[in-house]
């Protein structure tokens, strides 16, 4: 274990912004020691301690509910993961943007008087929503910019998507926006494309904490998925917003399918794609937490072709998940040779509804379509008890804001 972490390192530890640990520095409330000449911060091993209880949630019964109706815009809206999760939290979803005909159905048939925008985001205008939106979250495509300077500006990134996430931002004014993406954008054109996004919303008049990526485990989800999760706060707002705290509890595929914590029913019986009779046969040989290094040497050959002699370890390949272990990141489709996702005890991709499960989607959420598109639905989907995490995070720094503007008004009259 390391004996001293510097500001970020600690930052990425408690689940907070760099902000913030100055402002506790500043208080008193987590003291960091500095270099006599430099006055660079850093922390020590034997502070670990304060992190842990710090950033581990204890219980549900730490949950805050909202003080206020707070009102989400949410774009790119897909199958509803993140909305129901930040239903759950105790925020309203008053219109949700979404262009794929088959999630917007979803959205439509499970709640029926949600306000769903089925089409092109760029060929839509949110500026009726001014003033009425607390929260604006997407979870935009990552896309490369053309860099026309130093600083990247708004106009900078037109015909991209997050450009129009910034755009629907400015129109709409929230409090708080949330963007979410992939880990892979953090290093997405050497770390610029996520720069660029940085400096276009403090341009439109946000702050913007340092990005988090969120583990899925660790908030109990069945799953090793990770988001990156991009916060920008309306910068007349001097209230911190801290990242959800990590359960100590990780759940495994046993919790996702079987009855238990997560779920009162075994998962219930639904459709589900097949592998072809090549593929079972070579996945039939792999035991369950095994994958193609499992094989037979010649069936290893035979199955890897040509990436037998790469490096890497491809362990999607040929991946058999067991029941004591969080499912591998689900994807868009579950039979890919790149990212099977096998059953436990039978040769066969998990189907819809255990698919969904392992994303935390409740059973009574349907999913419209064919099959694919099903699949496509709940693989591109944010976890929805990590969407709930967030969605609470967020209802904390509303309920904050609220009691801070409260103050400054009285201030105000009192004057």
């Amino acid at each position: 274990m390391k004996k001293v972490y510097t500001l970020s390192e600690a930052a990425n530890l408690l689940g907070t912004s760099k902000e913030t640990l100055r402002r506790w520095d500043k208080s008193g409330k987590l003291s960091a020691f500095r270099e006599p000449m430099s006055n660079y911060r850093y922390y020590k091993k034997d502070q670990l301690m304060i992190f842990d209880q710090l950033n581990v949630k204890p219980s549900d019964e730490d949950t805050v509910n909202p003080t206020a109706n707070y009102n989400v815009l949410e774009l790119f809206a897909g199958a509803g993961g993140l909305a129901i999760g930040l239903e759950q939290a105790g925020l309203k979803c008053i219109a949700l943007n979404e262009i794929d005909h088959w999630a917007a159905e979803t959205l439509r048939f499970n709640r029926p008087h949600w306000n769903v925008l089925e089409g092109d985001i760029r060929n839509m205008s949110f500026s009726d929503l001014n003033g009425k939106v607390d929260v604006v979250t997407g979870g935009f495509p990552c896309q490369a910019f053309s860099y026309a300077g130093k600083k990247l500006g708004l106009q900078d990134a037109r015909g991209t998507l997050f450009y129009e996430f910034a755009r629907v931002v400015q129109e709409t004014s929230p409090a708080i926006c949330i963007g979410e993406n992939v880990r892979g954008l953090l290093n997405h054109e050497g770390g610029k494309t996520l720069q660029g996004m940085i400096s276009i919303l403090d341009e439109i008049g946000y702050r913007v904490l340092d990005p988090k990526v969120l583990k899925a485990i660790f908030h109990k989800v069945p799953q090793k998925r990770e988001r990156l999760i991009l916060v920008g706060i309306r910068k007349n707002i001097d209230v911190d917003f801290e990242y959800p705290k990590s359960n100590k509890t990780i759940y495994t595929l046993k919790d996702a399918l079987k009855k238990g914590e997560l779920y009162d029913t075994d998962v219930p019986v639904s459709p589900g794609t097949k592998y072809p009779l090549s593929k079972k046969t070579v996945l039939d040989l792999v035991p369950p937490g095994g994958y193609w290094r499992d094989l037979p040497l010649e069936v290893q050959k035979d199955y890897m072709q040509k990436s037998f002699y790469l490096g890497g370890g491809k362990t999607g390949m040929a991946r058999r998940i067991s029941w004591d272990e969080p499912s591998l990141t689900l994807t868009c489709s579950p039979a890919q040779k790149q990212t099977e996702r096998c059953h436990p005890d039978e040769t066969r991709p998990f189907t819809v509804r255990e698919y969904a499960r392992i994303q935390t989607f409740p059973d009574d959420w349907k999913f419209a379509g064919p099959i694919s598109s099903q699949y496509k639905q709940i693989g591109n989907a944010v976890p929805v008890n990590l969407a709930k995490a967030v969605g609470e995070a967020v209802v904390s720094f509303l309920n904050e804001t609220r009691i801070q503007n409260q103050k400054n008004y009285q201030e105000r009259i009192a004057v």
